[in-house]
């Protein structure tokens, strides 16, 4: 009995070696640690706070000359004008902006990005650790907190879930559908009828695409969630299923078998994923994820949908997952036309 159970214990082990899926149990805490790193912020790498203020605003003098004198903590950059500002905040360049209150002419408003994240938190305790050691117990310096983004939390991590549905019908179930067909010799049996390489193609990429807009709907449905821009939202949605569509569709190509595409599948569905999902709370995930097509994704989305962007602003990201979709289609059709482990 034991002797059975021994040696039908390796051979499971011995076929997720075979089918790769042992990559998975090596690759996740991997992937796991090194997203950790680029996240986890230590004091020893401790990063100035980056003030903007208005260069015709008249701030409350106490308060101009403690930033000023706290230059370890506080890095000010002048403004023209609060529109500049805004921008820039939306850039990411600047984590805060200091305006005038005009109700209490000694107190300043706080205009920041959101409001429930770690950044605006990290800015209140410095603001009030300095009044603390100023002034002592007297009023917060800080009036009022205005974020750009004024959403509930549901609607904050909408564009997280959408990307996460986009690549999970691109990578975990195209890759494993097209391996599949490989696998029964079916995809074999079809090019040998009149059927082109071109036409198959096709079919599977706007399969992926109906899949994609019918899981983002149900979302929409689901939650009661505002559209925002509608045409640039489904623009958007459109070229970004699209283009990962046709990337899951070359990775299937690229495996033999079901579960060696869903391991490649879900090696290529995390780094897309966490760095582009993470950059709001990480600098440094912040300066990766801008070189991911996931990215590219992500960032217009959650414009179009937290901000009332358009399409017009985004011209280029929306060239450029075009571009990426185009390459993995020429791809998938030269990898066709070689019969590649058919």
């Amino acid at each position: 009995m034991i002797r059975n159970i021994i040696i039908l214990t390796l051979n499971d082990l011995s076929i997720a070696f075979k089918n790769k899926t042992i990559y998975l149990i090596l690759f996740i805490p991997l992937f796991v640690f090194i997203s950790l790193k680029f996240v986890d912020q230590k004091d020893a790498n401790f990063r100035k706070t980056n003030i903007g203020l208005i260069q015709n605003e008249k701030y409350p003098p106490v308060i101009m000359k403690s930033i000023k004198a706290a230059d370890n903590v506080f890095a000010i950059s002048w403004l023209s004008h609060e529109e500049e500002g805004k921008r820039r905040l939306k850039e990411k360049k600047l984590d805060g902006i200091l305006i005038r209150s005009e109700k209490e002419p000694q107190r300043v408003e706080l205009l920041v990005l959101t409001k429930a994240s770690f950044q605006t938190l990290a800015i209140v305790e410095s603001f009030s650790a300095l009044q603390v050691a100023v002034e002592g117990g007297s009023k917060n310096w800080i009036s009022d907190i205005k974020p750009l983004q004024d959403s509930g939390i549901q609607k904050q991590t909408l564009p997280t879930w959408i990307l996460m549905l986009v690549l999970l019908v691109s990578f975990i179930i195209a890759p494993a559908q097209v391996a599949e067909e490989k696998e029964k010799k079916l995809l074999l049996g079809l090019l040998q009828t009149p059927m082109r390489e071109s036409e198959w193609l096709l079919a599977k990429i706007f399969s992926g695409m109906i899949l994609i807009h019918l899981a983002v709907l149900f979302l929409h449905l689901l939650g009661k969630f505002d559209l925002g821009n509608c045409l640039s939202y489904a623009a958007f949605i459109g070229v970004g299923s699209f283009c990962f569509s046709s990337f899951g569709i070359f990775l299937g190509f690229l495996c033999r078998t079901q579960a060696s595409a869903r391991t490649l599948g879900v090696i290529f569905y995390l780094p897309l994923l966490l760095p582009s999902a993470l950059s709001d709370v990480s600098r440094k995930l912040n300066t990766v994820a801008p070189l991911l097509p996931s990215y590219q994704f992500y960032g217009p989305i959650k414009a179009i949908l937290l901000e009332g962007g358009g399409i017009s602003n985004f011209s280029l990201e929306w060239i450029y997952l075009i571009l990426v979709g185009l390459l993995a289609c020429f791809l998938s059709y030269r990898l066709m036309k070689k019969r590649w482990l058919m």
